[in-house]
């Protein structure tokens, strides 16, 4: 799997629209606490090196930490915040977005 890029700073919102421009980028949003959240993201880590998403850039939220981040995703993006939830990221816009057990990297695949 690529490694996650951690994202801390909302700075890092202006890096990930700009780096869409060029390639696709994914955001997840995890809950450290909450069980259906840490099954999604071992299920997308599993799922990582067989989805053919290599050039993918991969950020990692931790929602506990940085809510006002989640916020301001919800607000940049036109998306409802949800927990888990998988933003996929290109040309400045939010082209797909799951949440709990309906994130798949095969729905993400399709969308490239």
């Amino acid at each position: 799997m690529n490694s996650w890029i951690q994202l801390t700073q909302p700075e890092q919102l202006v890096d990930i629209v700009r780096e869409s421009e060029e390639q696709t980028v994914l955001i997840f949003k995890h809950s450290t606490s909450c069980s259906i959240s840490a099954a999604a993201k071992s299920r997308l880590e599993r799922q990582w090196a067989d989805a053919g998403l290599s050039n993918v850039k991969m950020y990692y939220l931790d929602l506990l930490r940085f809510r006002p981040i989640s916020n301001e995703i919800a607000e940049k993006f036109g998306v409802r915040h949800e927990s888990p939830q998988l933003l996929l990221i290109k040309q400045g816009e939010c082209r797909y977005d799951a949440s709990h057990m309906g994130i798949r990297l095969s729905d993400v695949q399709s969308q490239l």
